[in-house]
């Protein structure tokens, strides 16, 4: 009978470190695979708590999502209060109203229309070499939106805030806002079409 054939202390050797390269791959795939799932499992807890600020409604029935796209609307005018700086936009219906002439023309804002002052808390700029108020925080949207059958007894406006919370990152629709809310206010440019702000020269 032969004699068993003898491992080389070379051969074994060998053996070891192949066996250790492949315990040391299959590791660092599980690891891998361990380090996406909780890659995954992070983002989609980050999806699920980010807010969907177009679900909100407000107490007077008007929903946030009426006005898709507010933030890149055309400008139709700016203002200044003590606590807040103002931009006013107003959706592609509205501009094109205004463009024709409404309301210096007598003639009413189409159904459909809809416009939002967004307002911040104002500060001091620390970069211009003069004095002038910057957007701060921002604080809140005020929305209109023009819907004689749903506003009748508004002049056909609907009305609602918005409130922006900075801390949390979140919208909050006003309790206190009522579809018509803001009526009482813009009843002094009823002859504007419940309107303040014209379309400005630019």
């Amino acid at each position: 009978m032969s004699e068993p054939v003898k491992k080389s202390v070379a051969q074994e050797r060998q053996e070891q470190k192949i066996e250790m390269r492949s315990a040391v791959e299959c590791f660092s795939g599980f690891t891998m695979v361990a380090i996406a799932v909780a890659v995954l499992a992070v983002l989609s807890g980050t999806a699920a708590h980010a807010q969907d600020k177009y679900s909100l409604k407000s107490p007077g029935g008007i929903a946030f999502s009426d006005f898709r796209g507010y933030e890149d609307w055309a400008v139709v005018s700016s203002a200044r209060t003590d606590e807040r700086l103002k931009v006013i936009v107003a959706n592609p219906a509205m501009i094109k109203a205004y463009k024709t002439g409404v309301p210096v023309n007598g003639q009413a804002f189409p159904d459909g229309s809809m416009i939002v002052k967004l307002q911040w808390k104002p500060k001091k700029s620390t970069e211009a070499p003069f004095v002038v108020d910057v957007p701060d925080v921002f604080s809140e949207a005020f929305v209109m939106e023009k819907d004689s059958k749903r506003f009748p007894k508004s002049g056909g406006w609907g009305y609602a805030v918005f409130n922006y919370e900075a801390a949390s990152d979140k919208f909050i629709a006003d309790p206190k806002s009522l579809s018509d809310c803001g009526n009482t206010c813009h009843t002094a440019v009823k002859g504007k079409d419940y309107i303040f702000h014209p379309y400005q020269k630019r």
